[in-house]
Parts: C-alpha cells; sequence; structure tokens
C-alpha cells in the first residue's frame, strides 16, 4: 500500500454530507421524464399545462416532477396573474444537460 498517497486522497474527499448531497443530485437525474422537462425548458419558459402537452403526461405528474426539480433548485418560477411560468434556474444545469448528452454520444 501506498500510505502517504492513501492519506492524502483521504484528506482531499470532500464531507460524507456534501458528497451525500451530491448524489442526491445526480439522482434526479436517473427519471427520464425529469429530463425531458428540463430538456422542454432548455430555451423557454412553460406552465404546467403546456409541459403536460409537450411530455403527454398528466398534470399532475408534471407537477411532481416540477416538485422535485424546484427542491434541487434546477427549475425556478414566476407568477404571471394565475398562472405560474417555469424555466431552467441558471446555466449549470443546461451545462450539466450539455455535458451528459455529450458523454452519452461518445
Amino acid at each position: 500500500m501506498h500510505c502517504d498517497v492513501v492519506q492524502q486522497v483521504q484528506e482531499e474527499l470532500p464531507s460524507e454530507e456534501f458528497l451525500y448531497d451530491l448524489a442526491e443530485l445526480f439522482k434526479v437525474f436517473g427519471d427520464s421524464t425529469r429530463i425531458k422537462v428540463l430538456y422542454a425548458l432548455l430555451d423557454r419558459e412553460l406552465c404546467v399545462g403546456d409541459l403536460a402537452q409537450v411530455l403527454n403526461v398528466s398534470q399532475s405528474a408534471v407537477s411532481h416532477q416540477l416538485r422535485i426539480l424546484k427542491q434541487f433548485k434546477l427549475v425556478k418560477f414566476r407568477r404571471q396573474g394565475k398562472t405560474i411560468f417555469y424555466s431552467l434556474d441558471d446555466d449549470h444545469v443546461r451545462s450539466i444537460l450539455s455535458m451528459g448528452a455529450e458523454h452519452v454520444e461518445e
């Protein structure tokens, strides 16, 4: 064993809490419906009804997925009257999708 290298790597590892949070974030990307929602919001904002039609799922299914995506700060929303419009939270989300797509296409 290379004790000095092992010790150095152990010291450089992020905290357990950070690693847990990161793993939870990646779990969010493990659902194809959520990925479809993110892709639908890539360049525009949409309301729940529009998302349901685009994805061909119920509004309650879309709302459930949006709740999870909001919890992980992947989407944001704005209210216009009684309608709520959703969009990607920031460019980090675009980058994650882009890098994932590049990896899959290799």
